[in-house]
């Protein structure tokens, strides 16, 4: 690794400490809205994660599986020492004080530099800040300036990259500074870490939590995690060689068995004869902080106590490294500090428990978080030029536009904080379960409807975790769950799950994922006609883009594949070869009804029906080996071609009803039997999925073509020119031809959906339309970033500036723009 960092051009900036006039709220009262300090999270994909905002705090806790936690813990934080000639200056690097008045003798880092007017003489009035803030998933960056001497930078990054299923789980962060001297004189400086012991926090305190349906018609239930219940707690000094560190850890009843929560921290660093290392182990981070400001701020030391008497009740404790050297006129310096922590178990439903991914390569006893950070010291040199290396084929790309690589890698954070699980192996899965929220309002795990499009980046980047994912939706389609429940939308009763229906979801945190599937009510998901189609496409755009080989998957799921569509086709009630929609909101838009034929889950069938040909044709192409020939399904495998042929009727005829009953000569009508004129933005994703896929298209070019240029001109030049906004902010997902509202107090319909959106684009570039899909992508991108919705994308925006379900799975769908086509790919 270079001494000078080099920070890509691309990345998301914002000012250190720089707060939003008039950021984005939510809609409705009862959605998350943390606000707006978020920034980029560290951690591994289901290793549990932590956020640092712009402002400096640490203040993002995903350290239980799926439960949300934000909280600004000012005891955990970097801090600076320089002295330069006879004059020294210390500050805590969060531009905020503590609210509570904790830390009082601590000086917090400036907004504005020191020496404003000197710098900016020739610019009278504008602000000089003390720094930036950049972030290009998985690297973030704190450039400080204006305010010390010498030249600051703390890169911040996890081992995460494509097609890593090793690194990519591991629960370390790290915080790379580096220093240089651009003046002709000796500076010294102190770099501190402070971390409070937060072990045994984050677990449920309530043992069985009640579920309740909120006022949105969704299940929830209470999370209150153990927040400042430290009683146990200790901290010990490790020095092993040229390795240092601070390790925070818990007395536990039972020193055999690890419960969840239970493990161990850890802050280190790296010593050498030109550096001068202090600790301190028993500090108190909820009193004024004297007991290591007073030494750091006077020289940047610490007082070199190791004290690990366990925490008494009510008592809370806290460690802390500071590493001081000295760097000479116009030379760099760099210094590494890692984070680590080991909290292998994640607990469900009392007693359904499973251990980490990361657990596979460090051991489950939650006593590893040392050997974490020797591998952390010994590899993040290559951990991070192998990150670089994953980049930098985009990053040069120059036919691409820096807003777009910033957001293309920055949605990627869903993978580490939208409540993601990552399981240690075995048998049913070969490199672990995966699952992510499909946001932290509806909390309930790999929501398919949602991932046909935010399922692009996973697929994409990690396939064999897209393969685990689908894997589960496969075996769960057979299952039937007659729990009788009351759906949300209208009160009417229904069974949690019918034999062969698609599920919705692969469950929620507080009972068993991937075994108990349909959490959400809001609906009864049995009666969507999108899921079954949705299954299918997914399991082919994985087969092509993990290489086009792994036919023993297309084997394992045709079983699944046969039932759902059978399932699905029992919703055509007039034979006419489509299933119709119910009148009710039955499919991924489910605030609004479609009648009849739709063209949007009616597209999706015709493509899922070429999809499920495909894959049968590979399969007759490909036969089982002899050895997997009694783990395949005979009576399948027997009418393989039978089953294709009963596919290829039905794609017929049902080709030809959707262009007769839907096509109006301008656009796909939104369905056969509201009599609705809206244009609907999303309605031809069936056919967006069948070029994508390179299956033969659904409907004409020509239609295409022109349902596109409506869809454009309605849903975004119209609308945002009804609603009267000066900088668009998106295509609405259905409005009249002249952009004015059917029903102006419609939900969904007149809300701009940022995935949608990346799916509509990606679909315009697909046909030509490259200008047009990048001015309605931009849009949505300046929409998240320039208004505090960063790192917590959320499914909906509105022209009234509020937002609704942050955090949202659909965002990743930008993938799909960055390769509109499908191309050949590495096999895995």
């Amino acid at each position: 690794m270079t001494d000078k960092i080099k920070i890509p051009s691309c990345t998301w900036q914002r000012p250190i400490g720089l707060g939003w006039d008039r950021p984005y709220t939510v809609r409705y009262k009862s959605n998350l809205d943390d606000g707006p300090w978020h920034g980029m999270p560290l951690g591994g994909f289901g290793a549990g994660c932590i956020g640092r905002s712009s402002r400096g705090d640490f203040n993002l806790w995903h350290l239980d599986g799926g439960e949300h936690v934000f909280q600004t813990i000012p005891g955990c934080q970097f801090s600076v020492f320089e002295q330069a000639g006879n004059q020294t200056q210390a500050y805590a690097l969060c531009t905020a004080a503590p609210e509570d008045g904790t830390l009082s003798s601590w000086q917090w880092y400036p907004t504005e530099g020191r020496g404003a007017e000197e710098q900016v003489s020739s610019r009278a009035g504008e602000q000089v800040t003390s720094g930036t803030y950049h972030a290009l998933y998985p690297r973030s960056w704190f450039a400080y300036s204006g305010v010390y001497q010498a030249e600051l930078t703390c890169q911040q990054f996890s081992p995460i990259w494509a097609k890593n299923y090793q690194e990519t789980s591991y629960p370390v962060a790290i915080f790379l500074w580096t220093v240089h001297n651009p003046t002709d004189a000796p500076i010294t400086l102190s770099i501190m870490l402070t971390w409070q012991n937060i072990v045994g926090w984050f677990t449920n305190a309530i043992a069985s939590p009640q579920v309740r349906v909120r006022d949105d018609g969704s299940p929830v239930y209470e999370y209150q995690p153990r927040l400042g219940d430290s009683t146990g707690n200790y901290n010990q000094w490790i020095q092993d060689q040229f390795r240092v560190g601070c390790l925070l850890d818990r007395v536990r009843l039972d020193d055999d068995t690890v419960q969840e929560g239970e493990g161990q921290m850890c802050i280190a660093t790296l010593s050498n004869p030109s550096l001068e290392v202090f600790y301190h182990t028993g500090w108190n981070p909820v009193g004024d902080g004297a007991d290591i400001w007073k030494t750091f701020a006077a020289d940047g030391s610490l007082p070199d106590r190791n004290n690990e008497t366990p925490a008494a009740a009510g008592e809370q404790i806290g460690a802390a490294i500071a590493v001081r050297f000295t760097v000479r006129p116009g030379k760099t310096k760099q210094i590494p500090f890692i984070l680590a922590w080991d909290f292998p178990i994640t607990e469900f439903a009392s007693g359904i428990k499973y251990y980490r991914r990361y657990t596979d390569f460090f051991g489950r006893n939650g006593k590893n978080v040392w050997s974490i950070v020797r591998t952390a010291l010994k590899h993040y040199e290559t951990w991070y030029e192998r990150i670089c290396a994953w980049q930098e084929p985009i990053l040069t790309r120059e036919d691409l536009p820096d807003w777009f690589k910033m957001a293309l890698f920055n949605e990627l954070y869903h993978l580490t904080s939208g409540g993601s699980l990552w399981t240690a192996a075995d048998e049913i899965a070969p490199v672990g379960q995966f699952a992510t929220l499909e946001c932290l309002d509806y909390r309930w795990y790999e929501s398919l409807d949602v991932r046909l499009y935010g399922g692009f980046g996973l697929a994409m980047l990690w396939p064999r975790l897209e393969r685990a994912v689908l894997a589960a939706f496969a075996r769960a389609i057979p299952t039937s769950d007659d729990t009788p429940r009351t759906i949300g939308y209208n009160q009417a009763q229904a069974v949690r799950k019918v034999a062969n229906a698609t599920p919705h979801d692969l469950g929620a945190p507080n009972e068993h994922p991937w075994e108990k599937t349909n959490y959400t009510s809001y609906q009864d998901c049995n009666l969507w006609k999108d899921l079954p189609c949705d299954f299918v496409l997914q399991v082919y755009r994985y087969f092509l883009l993990s290489g086009s080989t792994d036919t023993a998957f297309l084997r394992e799921c045709w079983k699944s594949i046969v039932e759902t569509l059978t399932y699905l086709k029992t919703f055509d009630l007039d034979g006419d070869g489509i299933p119709e929609n119910s009148g009710a909101p039955d499919q991924t838009f489910d605030d609004w009804r479609l009648q009849g034929i739709s063209a949007y889950c009616g597209g999706l069938w015709l493509a899922a029906l070429e999809a499920a040909i495909a894959i049968g044709n590979i399969l007759l192409e490909n036969p089982p080996d002899f050895e997997l020939s009694d783990v395949i399904d005979q009576s399948s495998s027997q009418n393989l071609q039978s089953e294709i042929q009963n596919w290829q009727t039905w794609l017929e005829q049902s080709r030809q009803v959707y262009q007769e009953k839907l096509w109006n000569g301008q656009y796909y009508r939104l369905d056969s039997e509201s009599g609705s004129d809206v244009v609907m933005a999303d309605q031809l994703c069936g056919q967006f999925y069948a070029r994508w896929l390179g299956l033969p298209d659904i409907v004409p070019v020509d239609c295409t073509n022109t349902a596109l240029k409506n869809i454009y001109d309605a849903c975004f030049i119209q609308f945002n020119n009804y609603i009267s906004i000066q900088n668009p902010i998106g295509a609405a997902n259905g409005v009249k031809p002249d952009g004015s509202p059917e029903n102006p107090n419609a939900t969904h319909p007149l809300e701009v959906w940022t995935g949608i959106n990346f799916g509509l684009a990606a679909f315009m570039l697909q046909m030509g339309m490259k200008p047009e899909a990048f001015q309605l992508a931009e849009a949505v991108v300046q929409q998240i970033y320039n208004n505090g919705l960063q790192f917590r994308t959320p499914e909906a925006i509105t022209a009234a500036g509020t937002f609704r379900a942050s955090s949202y799975l659909r965002g990743m769908t930008i993938w799909a723009i960055y390769q509109p086509r499908r191309e050949a790919q590495n096999p895995l």
